[in-house]
């Protein structure tokens, strides 16, 4: 008879292509990982694993076996969770998980509102960028994400909860400082610092700025906003930041100007997304009133 825990072994030894990773994973000995996954091969009548003393590899028949097997594991756990019968909102952990460009500037303005008024909310905050947000969402490691949109989430389903617009953020010595907006052409000629590569925002704000940078008009691809706008402080670029981030990033630093950027808007949604098939879909649908209601005050 094939186990669920002979299904967690196999999927965590797909996730690291290593038994005693997987073993460690799942806090249990190797050989107890090794055993379980022979017994659910020997009952299959087929190898799922193909390994030697350098390396593991899943074979073909094995690819199909373990996507079958994620899908049972999900639907496992949504029975688990249907059968506490648990009426009161939250009465589920709830992993969430949210970008950097996001995270610490939104989670201040909402999380005390959510701890207030549920405080018995068990929520579970991990921070990455989008692209392995949306992978740990698919594979069911994490409920839901907090991304800005747009983004490509096929196959997901997304809750929108806020729009905001860009800000220019310039140095006072900036020719264009004493100007009340600013469009998205006159910073073709400026040194723009950017995040890196790997972050949405830099793909936002430059179509919202409608144009394509060179790369020698790109004088810093950094790694955080806070870096970018010390930078700008410093007389040493222009940057863009979300409007959710101007109080906390620039707010009375006497070398900065802000000045919205004058161009078509919103320039981004903020959205949860989750499965589908995610059972405690209601609980996300709440935290997305929550998070707009907190934002609109």
């Amino acid at each position: 008879m094939i186990t669920f825990k002979q299904l967690t072994y196999a999927l965590a030894v797909k996730k690291t292509l290593h038994f005693k990773k997987a073993a460690d994973l799942c806090s249990v000995s190797q050989s107890a990982l090794s055993t379980a996954i022979s017994e659910l091969e020997s009952h299959l009548g087929t190898q799922i694993f193909e390994r030697d003393n350098k390396r593991v590899l899943i074979t073909p028949v094995g690819q199909a076996i373990l996507t079958k097997a994620q899908h049972i594991i999900e639907e496992i756990s949504a029975l688990e969770r249907l059968s506490k019968g648990l009426s009161e909102p939250f009465g589920n952990p709830l992993s969430i998980g949210v970008i950097p460009t996001i995270g610490p500037y939104l989670l201040p303005k909402v999380l005390p509102a959510v701890r207030k008024k549920h405080p018995k909310a068990q929520l579970k905050l991990i921070e990455a960028q989008s692209h392995e947000l949306i992978e740990r969402v698919k594979s069911g490691e994490i409920d839901t994400a907090i991304l800005a949109l747009p983004y490509p989430h096929e196959g997901l389903l997304s809750l929108d909860f806020w729009e905001e617009d860009f800000y220019v953020v310039l140095n006072e010595q900036d020719e264009h400082s004493d100007q009340v907006s600013i469009k998205g052409q006159l910073l073709k000629n400026k040194s723009l610092l950017l995040l890196k590569d790997g972050h949405c925002l830099t793909d936002h704000t430059l179509k919202a700025c409608r144009f394509k940078p060179q790369k020698d008009n790109i004088s810093l691809e950094g790694t955080s906003l806070y870096t970018l706008v010390q930078m700008v402080a410093n007389n040493l670029g222009t940057t863009l930041i979300p409007e959710m981030a101007t109080q906390q990033l620039v707010g009375r630093t006497k070398e900065l100007r802000l000045l919205p950027l004058d161009e078509k808007g919103p320039h981004r949604k903020l959205s949860f997304i989750t499965r589908v098939s995610y059972p405690c879909i209601e609980d996300i649908q709440l935290l997305a009133k929550l998070f707009h209601d907190c934002l609109k005050r």
